[in-house]
């Protein structure tokens, strides 16, 4: 199935499309379909570099190993790949390369795992923002749903000051982002018009340090030709992707023959344990007569169990009806307040999906346009000699202006629950006032 030298360059390829940190060798494949233990090691780092990157952590090489098995299992877990072996592993890192591998090869098509890793990656020459517009898909809270125990409950003026904490950072950054924005249009700003492409007529951060510090460029264009290498090696490894995942059927075809194999063995051991037990036939009759002497003094017993719960289950039956008709009538009042509660939203729902657009999600090129004065700012993904179709910044800010209108009502339909909440649990308590802030 290997098809000769097809698949050492599919698995080269392969090697040379992931990121230079966390590039393993052929051979480590090679040696993982046979399960060698030399392999482990460098298959743990090698998921480990990858896992970090698609999550944004720092790691280096000299973290522990124990560390990084960890955190590779959990990182696996997260994303959907729950086979127990895998989770079995010894955690000192010295066994599972063939697990690996196929942990490995599992997060090729269910990430993109390349694709991911070639667009988290790439050199960034120009500058850019990230946009979202999508509506969330995150399931919204029912109310209550879950009940805080006495131990889960948090003093009220310990979250006033994390609220209070979270507040002020978040103005701090707020803050150096706006400063951010400002230096960033004042570059744009002053280098209008030297940019030979037309379509953006200025230079982004990156070009103007290149002018003012020339001796840079060779760092920028070596960056550029490891980009330039990988994005080679993945188009290579696309045509030779079949031979891969054939190599990958034969792994596969190995392990069910090694399992076949151990099944057939411990069956070859019991045929051989049977004798043994069937040797006792000569005090089959006193068993037999025993079970029996067994057999009716449990019927007996359970005879006398019968009688004693029959009256408690009766008495058990009434209790259920009656906290039955309690459960009913607390029913309808809650289905009526979530009935409410859904004649609201879906009053929304017709202008919401009258104007709905696709929404953007991504990194945007800052464009400082100066053809309309009205949007000042576009956003472009591509940059050509054509016309690019752009996104004016103004009608970016208008649709975040109506998200964040309609997520204000929603909040301040939250708080009236709440309060409603509160008067309802206040006048339960006696001598006690409770004042809405």
């Amino acid at each position: 199935r290997e098809r000769g030298p097809a698949l050492p360059a599919a698995v080269g390829a392969l090697c040379r499309a992931l990121p230079p940190r966390a590039r393993p060798a052929p051979d480590t494949l090679r040696l993982a379909r046979f399960d060698r233990p030399q392999a482990s090691l460098d298959f743990w780092r090698l998921l480990y570099g990858l896992l970090k990157q698609i999550h944004r952590g720092k790691w280096t090489e000299s973290d522990a190993i124990g560390a990084q098995v960890r955190f590779v299992k959990s990182a696996l877990w997260y994303h959907g790949y729950g086979r127990p072996r895998l989770q079995q592993l010894p955690a000192d890192g010295s066994a599972g390369s063939r697990e690996l591998l196929l942990a490995f090869s599992w997060l090729l098509p269910s990430l993109g795992l390349l694709e991911l890793l070639l667009a988290r990656n790439r050199v960034r020459t120009g500058d850019e923002t990230s946009v979202c517009t999508c509506e969330d898909e995150l399931p919204k809270s029912q109310e209550g749903t879950t009940e805080a125990g006495p131990e889960d409950r948090v003093d009220v003026r310990y979250l006033q000051w994390l609220n209070g904490r979270l507040r002020l950072q978040w103005c701090s950054l707020h803050a150096q982002h706006q400063e951010q924005c400002k230096l960033l249009h004042k570059i744009h700003l002053f280098t209008s018009g030297s940019h030979m492409d037309q379509n953006l007529g200025h230079f982004s951060v990156t070009e103007t340090d290149l002018i003012r510090r020339p001796e840079n460029y060779k760092q920028l264009l070596q960056l550029l030709e490891a980009e330039t290498m990988q994005l080679e090696a993945f188009l290579e490894w696309k045509q030779l992707e079949p031979v891969y995942w054939q190599w990958m059927e034969a792994v596969l075809d190995n392990m069910a023959e090694e399992g076949n194999m151990c099944e057939s063995q411990d069956a070859h051991v019991e045929k051989r344990r049977l004798p043994e037990v069937t040797s006792c036939c000569p005090w089959a009759d006193k068993l037999t007569g025993q079970m029996d002497r067994l057999s009716r003094d449990l019927t007996a017993l359970q005879e006398q169990l019968h009688q004693l719960v029959a009256p408690r289950r009766a008495a058990w039956w009434e209790k259920v009806a009656a906290r039955e008709e309690l459960q009913k009538e607390r029913f309808s009042a809650t289905a009526r307040k979530i009935q409410e509660s859904v004649e609201l939203k879906l009053r929304g729902l017709t202008s919401l999906h009258a104007a709905k657009k696709n929404g953007m999600h991504g990194s945007f090129r800052l464009v400082l346009r100066n053809k309309h004065p009205a949007s000042k700012m576009g956003f472009g993904q591509c940059v050509s000699k054509e016309a690019v179709p752009a996104v004016s910044a103004a009608e970016v800010i208008r649709e975040l202006q109506v998200r964040e209108a309609r997520l204000q009502r929603e909040m301040q339909q939250l708080r009236q629950q709440c309060r409603h909440r509160l008067e309802e649990i206040a006048e339960g308590l006696e001598g006690v006032i409770c004042v809405s802030p």
